[in-house]
Parts: C-alpha cells; sequence; structure tokens
C-alpha cells in the first residue's frame, strides 16, 4: 500500500360546550342526524389530499401557524395532525376538495387530544359539523353532506376550541364522487432496506439498525430467513438466543401496498457466557475492507469515526517495526492527524466495535521493514502483536508485507498470536499479484498453511502490470478479466471463496496503476458469484462465497466523495 498520492362558520360565540346543556343537545342532535347519511358508493374515491398528513402539512391551511405534524400518536401511517389553540386561535386547519354538484359525501376523521371539531362548508346546501369533548384514545368523528347544483369545491376543516389542550386528527375521508381533482394515489411496496448492521451483542441478544425506507410504516427484521420482530423504527434488537452463536440477518420494510424484498443479509454472532462483556464482533458473509491511513499524505485525514459503515474490516495502517527483529508497536501521527488523541481513537475503535466492524493492525505497507524470518522474530512478532490487541483492542492483523516473507516463520508466528488471541481473532493478508501467481510463493504458501484461521487474503489488483491468470493467457490491468482471471487462480489454488477478496485503489490517486472503476469491481463480483457481467474470460464454475472487495484507502476514498464505498459497499454486501 502506498503512503504517497498517486374562524369557524358555525361557531360565533366563545359558550363552552360542555357547560351549555343545550349546546350539547344540539350538537348530540346534528350528530345523530348526520350520523343517517348515504353510505358512498363503490366507485367513490376520498377526495382529500394528504389526507393522513404524510406528506406534512401540504394541501392544508393551519390558522395561525396552530398545526404542525407528528410521529406520535398517530392512527395510520406514520405522521398525524397536531394542532394547539392559543388566544383568539381555535387552531382551524382547511382544506379546499374538488366535489361534484348534488352529489353525497361521507366525511370522517379520526382524533384525539383536546376538543376536536370536525366539518364543512360551501357546500352550497347545508353546512354541517360534529365534535367530540377531549380523549386520550383515537375517536372517529362521523358526518356527511351533500352538494348545492352548482357547487365544485367544499372546504373541509377540523379544529379545537379556545383555552383547551392540542388535539390529534388522521386519516381524514372525504368519500363521494370524483369533482375533477382525483385522489392520492394508493401507496406503493417500498423498497428493500440498505445499511443494515450489527450492533452491541449480548450472550442472548443482537441489536440491528438499518437505513430509512421513503414510504415503509414499519420493518420486519429475519433471523435465518424467519421472522424475528417488528419495529416501526429503524432499528431493533433481536432477543432469546444463544451464546456463541452465529446468525443470519435480513429486514424487509413495510406498508399499506405489502412487504419489500428482503436486505442484503449480514451476519451476527453472540457473546460467549465467558465473556466480561462488551460488543463481540464477526466478519460478514460478504465484507469490504478499507485501510484508513495513520498519516497524512495528501488524501483526507480522518479519524476512524470518519470511516462510512459501508467498510466492516479497516485495516489500520500501519504498525512500525522495532529495533527487535519481528517487533512491531504503532504509534499514533496525533500531529499529522490534526491533533486526534490516542484516547479518542480507541474510544472509535470501541464505536465501530459496538457498529459491528472490525478493526485490525496492519503490518508492512510500502515502505514496511518487519521481517520474521527466525524463531525469535516469530515469537517477537505474535507477542508484540497480541500486545498490540490488548493495549488498542483490535479485532485481528493485517499481513502486508511487501518486501518479502518467509512462510515457515509467518505460519509459526500467526498460529503463535491464533492461540494467544482465541477463535475470533482476524487474519488478513494484501499480497500484490506477483505474489499468488502461484502455489510455490511464500506468500501463497503462508495463505494455505493457514487456511483453518485466515479470514481472507485480499491481493493488491494494481501496480503490477500485466500478469497471467488462471487459463494461462496474460491479462492487463484496469479489465474485468484482468480481476477475475487472477482471481481464479487464488480460487482454484486452494483458498476457500470466503478466503478471497478483490483488492483496487479507491480512486486514481490511491496507486501509480491499476484504478479500476468501482462498477468494474462490482462487474468481477458478479462474474465470480454468478457467471453475470463477465468480459472474455468466464470461470469454469462460480463462487457464491467470495469475500468480497477491499480498496486503498478509506482516505483516498473520502477524498473521491467516498464514491468506491457508496458503490462497491452496497453491491458486496448484496451478493448471493
Amino acid at each position: 500500500m502506498e503512503r504517497s498520492a498517486g374562524s369557524s362558520r358555525h361557531r360565533r360565540s366563545r359558550v363552552r360546550p360542555l357547560l351549555g346543556g343545550a349546546v350539547a343537545v344540539v350538537a348530540a342532535g346534528a350528530l345523530a342526524v348526520t350520523g343517517l347519511a348515504t353510505s358512498a358508493q363503490a366507485a367513490d374515491v376520498n377526495v382529500a389530499k394528504n389526507a393522513g398528513f404524510e406528506s406534512g402539512l401540504a394541501n392544508w391551511t393551519c390558522s395561525g401557524g396552530s398545526g404542525t405534524t407528528v410521529s406520535s400518536p398517530v392512527h395510520g401511517g406514520t405522521s398525524a395532525l397536531k394542532a394547539s389553540p392559543a388566544g383568539q386561535d381555535n387552531a382551524k386547519c382547511t382544506q379546499t376538495v374538488a366535489v361534484k354538484p348534488n352529489s353525497t359525501y361521507a366525511l370522517s376523521s379520526w382524533v384525539q387530544g383536546g376538543y376536536a371539531y370536525l366539518g364543512a362548508s360551501g357546500t352550497g346546501t347545508t353546512d354541517v359539523s360534529t365534535w367530540t369533548p377531549g380523549s386520550s384514545s383515537w375517536t372517529q368523528l362521523r358526518t356527511s353532506f351533500t352538494t348545492g347544483p352548482s357547487t365544485t369545491s367544499v372546504t373541509v376543516y377540523t379544529h379545537g376550541w379556545y383555552g383547551q389542550a392540542a388535539y390529534f386528527a388522521d386519516d381524514v375521508q372525504v368519500t363521494g364522487p370524483d369533482g375533477g381533482g382525483g385522489t392520492d394515489p394508493e401507496p406503493s411496496v417500498p423498497g428493500s432496506p440498505a445499511g443494515l448492521t450489527v450492533g452491541a451483542t449480548t450472550t442472548s441478544s443482537i441489536a440491528l439498525s438499518w437505513n430509512a425506507v421513503s414510504g415503509a410504516t414499519g420493518y420486519t427484521v429475519y433471523r435465518n430467513g424467519t421472522k424475528a420482530t417488528t419495529s416501526t423504527g429503524t432499528s431493533a434488537t433481536v432477543t432469546g438466543l444463544a451464546a456463541d452463536t452465529a446468525y443470519q440477518f435480513a429486514v424487509s420494510a413495510t406498508n399499506a401496498a405489502g412487504e419489500s424484498v428482503k436486505s442484503a443479509t449480514v451476519s451476527g454472532r453472540t457473546a460467549k457466557t465467558t465473556d466480561p462483556g462488551g460488543p463481540t464482533t464477526s466478519v460478514p458473509k460478504h465484507a469490504v475492507t478499507g485501510y484508513w491511513q495513520n498519516f497524512n499524505n495528501g488524501a483526507t485525514v480522518q479519524k476512524l469515526s470518519d470511516v462510512p459503515a459501508n467498510y466492516d474490516i479497516i485495516a489500520v495502517s500501519f504498525a512500525d517495526a522495532t529495533a527487535t527483529p519481528g517487533a512491531v508497536t504503532f504509534n499514533l501521527d496525533s500531529a499529522g492527524l490534526n491533533g486526534y488523541t490516542v484516547a479518542q481513537f480507541k474510544a472509535d475503535i470501541k464505536a465501530k466495535q459496538a457498529a459491528g466492524k472490525n478493526v485490525i493492525i496492519s503490518v508492512g505497507g510500502e515502505k514496511g521493514s518487519v521481517a520474521v524470518n527466525s524463531d525469535a522474530s516469530a515469537t517477537a512478532f505474535a507477542d508484540s502483536v497480541y500486545a498490540l490487541i490488548q493495549e488498542y483492542g483490535f479485532n485481528g492483523v493485517d499481513i502486508d508485507l511487501e518486501n518479502g516473507l518467509n512462510s515457515t516463520y509467518m505460519t509459526k508466528a500467526l498460529r503463535s498470536l491464533s492461540s494467544k488471541a482465541g477463535s475470533g481473532l482476524v487474519i488478513t493478508m494484501a499480497p500484490q499479484t506477483i505474489d499468488m501467481q502461484s502455489t510455490s510463493g511464500e506468500y501463497f504458501k503462508t495463505a494455505l498453511n493457514i487456511k483453518d484461521i485466515l479470514t481472507v487474503v485480499n491481493m493488491q489488483y494494481y501496480n503490477s502490470g500485466s500478469m497471467l491468470g488462471c487459463d494461462g493467457k496474460v491479462y492487463s490491468q484496469g479489465s474485468v478479466d484482468f480481476l477475475t482471471a487472477l482471481a481464479c487462480i487464488q480460487l482454484e489454488g486452494g483458498l476457500a471463496p470466503s478466503q478471497v477478496g478483490l483488492g483496487v485503489p479507491a480512486s486514481t490517486r490511491g496507486a501509480g496503476s491499476g484504478y479500476v472503476a468501482p462498477s468494474v469491481v462490482n462487474a468481477a463480483l458478479d462474474c465470480l458469484t454468478k457467471g453475470t457481467s463477465c468480459g472474455s474470460f468466464k470461470p469454469s464454475r462460480t463462487y457464491p462465497a467470495l469475500r468480497g472487495a477491499m480498496t486503498w484507502s478509506t482516505n483516498w476514498d473520502a477524498t473521491a466523495g467516498n464514491a468506491w464505498s457508496n458503490a462497491v459497499g452496497p453491491h458486496v454486501h448484496g451478493l448471493p
């Protein structure tokens, strides 16, 4: 990895309706009479627009700025009207609707809270209204009106009463013949939620969150393909789980029209019963890796907290060599990172892990000089990396040694580290293309030697020029074929598909050569996992379990507006 660039008319006095018996009788009489209205015909429509206040106060006008929309309480959908009387204002909200002459309309609305009125004026015949005292639950007001011989529009309204509490209204219906203004379209099935992420875990629960979907009124969470829970918001916690167990989760969006397609699946693992507490993370089936720069080389300077949620594994670049052969340390470049402190860095690691991410320490890089070529250096490497894991809380280690690697001793070092850190250790590798041309290469041999504990090899498909593919043909950088034909070598050379990822630059400035557009990366992923979008080279079989993609770096990605992660991240997470 390179460090350098490349007013209501029906009520005129202020007599309190509850205190005037005659008033109450009259009102009750009006309600009884209007309740005898002719029912709407099958072809009738609701001529009120934005009847559920899902689009704020669109089509409605509220006196004196008395109205607003709220998300709770609601009768239906996700919004309702809240209107608050004040002084001489009774919080009247009106809408003019298009009607047909000589026609009957059923008028209704659900109300809650303070005194609430519902009525219609300008009918051309007898204007109507009905009301209810305050209530703590939703109550439906109903009445009807008939239009005059030349009436083409009527004003419907709600209002409260002077000195009373705010009222809520929702799901207004003005049902009758279409007067030419039409009706609101029926809701459509919402889109699939994106950004499903595993958060904090316990021995029996896993927290999940996702992005909001326009038009959705609720969400359904699935665990291993079975409905687990529902939510009206963008998060949920699935409970009743077994300890130290991996689960697959997906979420769908719902509304009155139906249920969306399920989201991409993510994996989450509950904590072990012996764990002292705190977040437990796991790498999802399909993952995106990004290197985070602990230095300023012209790319956007970031804190770990700035790294987008599309990244599942964040490789902190880099550990530094020490005077002891094989031993490494880590020195946060606070000055180069605009005063980012070690305390902030450690807190950000914990926050990322609480969000289900893995933060690992990368060893090596373009200028890395760590040498593990003896038993002593292997021990020093394992001991020093484990010390960093304990100090900073890293989830694992990335091997990015670009100046040579000894498979015998690196294998010993990684196995020793694994025995110290346990089975949850994340081990990734980022060899150059030349290092993975043959299973006899030291890097390839190391990967195969630790296959049982290896997470993923994200080979760097750049800065190499043309290379041989698994079919013996030469392929040039920058093409779908270059990515697929070289990945084929690893896939057919002994690594599991889940241990293979495509490493590419995030932008043209991220590497000297080999940049490919995110669309090319996505095409290569589809070719390898589904057999679609291939170039001239098409693998003899597909690898649906392919782990995903990696980029150098999250900083160069940010410099380019996060174009890479915004395109490749959702694609990786949506793989089969």
